[in-house]
C-alpha cells in the first residue's frame, strides 16, 4: 500500500486514552500517525480519564456522532467526605465535611436510587453549550452555571469496594473519607462526576471521582485497543478497524443486492425495509451508508460513505 493509499484509508482505531491526555490532543497525534487531517473522536474523555477513545478516519469520521451516541460502561473510584467544583480530583476543594459516620449497609442502600432512569444535572465544568460557550469555559471565566437536568439510564452501578480513608485537605487538615470502587453502565450523556457528586448529597456529604476508566463504547471494548501511550509516543501507525467490521459492532446491518449497492451510491432513497435508525448497508465486506426508516417498506441515507 502506497503513502497515499495509506493516508486515505477509512476506518476506526480504539485507543486507550492515557492520564493526562486531552482527547483533542489524541486526535491531534492520531492525524499524525495515520497521515491525514480527517480525524475525529466520539465521546469526549476528561484529561484525568483514562480508556476507551474511538478515533476515527476519512470516511470514518461520519460515524462518529453514531458512535458516540452508544452506551459505556466505566469503572470509578469515589470519594465520599469532599466535594469539589469540578466533581473530581482535578478541581478545588468546595467543601470537606468528611465521612466518618459513614457505613457499608448506608451506602449500598443510597446507591439504589440511582439506578434506572434517572434526572441528573450534568457537572458545571462540562463541555456542554450554554449559549455558544462551553460550561466549563464559563466557569474557569469565574460565571456560576447552572445547567439543566436531563433524563438519562444507568442499567449497573455496583459497588465492588468500600475502603475507609484519610485524606489531606487545604482549609480542612485531615478528613476522614470514605473510598469507593464501582462499575457502572450507562446512556450516553451520563456523567459519572455527577453521580458521585449526587451519591455524596444523598448521604448528607461531599463527593468527587478520583478515578475513572471507560471500558466500553457500544460495541467496542479495551480488547479492541490498538493504540495505548507507548503508541501515542511512538511513531507507528495504529491498526484500524475497517468500516464493515464497524458496522457489524456498532449497527443492524443489511446486505445489498447490486442494484441496491448502486443506488445507495447515488444518495437514494431505496424500497427496503430496515430494522432501526440508523441501520448499516453493506455491500459484502464494504460498508455503503447508514439508512433509516422513512415508512413501511422504505428507506432514505442518514450518511453515505460510498463514492
Amino acid at each position: 500500500m502506497t503513502l497515499s493509499e495509506l493516508s486515505s484509508a477509512s476506518g476506526l482505531v480504539v485507543v486507550d486514552k492515557p492520564s493526562g491526555w486531552t482527547s483533542h490532543q489524541v486526535v491531534s497525534r492520531c492525524r499524525r500517525l495515520l497521515g491525514t487531517r480527517k480525524v475525529g473522536h466520539a465521546g469526549t474523555l476528561d484529561p484525568m480519564a483514562t480508556g476507551v477513545l474511538l478515533v476515527g478516519a476519512n470516511r470514518a469520521t461520519r460515524l462518529l456522532g453514531h458512535l458516540a451516541g452508544h452506551d459505556k460502561s466505566y469503572q470509578a473510584t469515589i470519594r465520599l467526605g469532599i466535594d469539589t467544583i469540578t466533581d473530581d480530583a482535578e478541581g478545588e476543594v468546595t467543601g470537606a465535611p468528611g465521612a466518618a459516620a459513614l457505613t457499608p449497609e448506608v451506602l449500598l442502600a443510597a446507591v439504589q436510587p440511582f439506578v434506572g432512569a434517572i434526572f441528573q444535572v450534568p457537572s458545571a465544568v462540562s463541555a456542554i453549550k450554554v449559549d455558544g460557550k462551553r460550561s466549563y469555559a464559563r466557569v474557569r471565566a469565574g460565571e456560576d452555571v447552572e445547567l439543566a437536568a436531563r433524563q438519562v439510564s444507568v442499567s449497573r452501578f455496583d459497588v465492588l469496594g468500600v475502603r475507609a480513608e484519610t485524606a489531606a485537605t487545604e482549609h480542612s487538615g485531615a478528613v476522614a473519607v470514605v473510598d469507593v470502587d464501582v462499575i457502572v453502565d450507562c446512556s450516553s450523556g451520563t456523567y459519572v462526576r455527577a453521580l458521585a457528586r449526587d451519591l455524596g448529597r444523598a448521604l448528607g456529604t461531599g463527593g468527587h471521582l478520583t478515578a475513572l476508566r471507560r471500558t466500553r463504547v457500544g460495541g467496542f471494548d479495551l480488547s479492541l485497543v490498538s493504540l495505548d501511550a507507548e503508541g501515542l509516543a511512538g511513531s507507528d501507525r495504529p491498526t484500524m478497524l475497517d468500516l464493515a467490521t464497524v458496522a457489524r459492532r456498532a449497527f443492524p446491518v443489511v446486505e445489498l443486492t447490486a442494484d441496491q449497492a448502486r443506488d445507495v451510491s447515488f444518495g437514494r432513497a431505496l424500497a427496503l425495509d430496515v430494522p432501526a435508525d440508523p441501520t448499516a448497508l453493506l455491500d459484502g465486506d464494504q460498508m455503503l451508508a447508514l439508512y433509516r426508516p422513512d415508512g413501511p417498506g422504505r428507506a432514505v441515507p442518514v450518511a453515505v460513505l460510498a463514492g
